[in-house]
């Protein structure tokens, strides 16, 4: 089994390559989807949430309400740091198990948001780091996702530096033009990876 963490700054096209080597056959542990899960209705990630936050941080229909939250966080680094301190774990286990599940022949690529935040980068064989400059994260956030440049910015900055995490990488995808320009770099990537697992 190779173990790759997959990382990139919000906005950088991350979700596009976990995508591509998802399509090639890697098994993807994608940490947002996991994040997702253990605050679903129900679970105890909500209630724990719930209980640090209020009530106010769910939806008439008792889910997460994340734009809400976010909004929260995103402004305070205390409030934010209270979040992971309840939903990192909780991701750490689930993920442990999935990747448990995997074969020996495996390529795992952990989707990790905050892999050089939360300097995971030792868990892996090898960190791939999908990049692109600020001015585009920006762009993509603002054209794309339909964010206002404030909140967009707030989110860029709550994350590491583009230098951070370059100093991590063994892998870089340079993902500042256009998606075409994207998939031959991810493939050539892939073909790396199957190299490094063969005996």
């Amino acid at each position: 089994m190779l173990k790759v963490g997959l990382t990139g700054g919000i906005g950088a096209g991350k979700s596009e390559v976990s995508r591509l080597l998802a399509s090639y056959g890697a098994v993807v542990v994608d940490a947002d989807k996991i994040a997702r899960e253990v605050v679903e209705p129900g679970s105890p990630g909500l209630a724990a949430v719930v209980a640090e936050f209020g009530t106010e941080i769910l939806t008439p229909d008792g889910a997460l309400d994340r734009p809400g939250l976010g909004s929260i966080v995103f402004a305070d680094p205390a409030r934010l740091q209270a979040l992971n301190a309840i939903v990192h774990p909780l991701v750490g286990r689930r993920s442990a198990e999935l990747e448990g599940a995997a074969g020996p022949d495996d390529i795992v690529i952990h989707d990790v948001p905050l892999l050089t935040e939360n300097a995971l980068a030792e868990l892996y064989d090898l960190v791939v780091v999908v990049d692109a400059s600020p001015a585009t994260q920006l762009d993509r956030l603002v054209r794309l996702r339909g964010m206002d440049e404030g909140e967009a910015r707030s989110r860029m900055a709550a994350q590491a530096t583009r230098e951070q995490r370059l100093a991590i990488a063994d892998v870089v995808l340079d993902n500042d033009g256009p998606l075409e320009a994207l998939e031959p770099q991810v493939k050539r990537v892939w073909q790396q990876l199957r190299d490094r697992l063969a005996p």
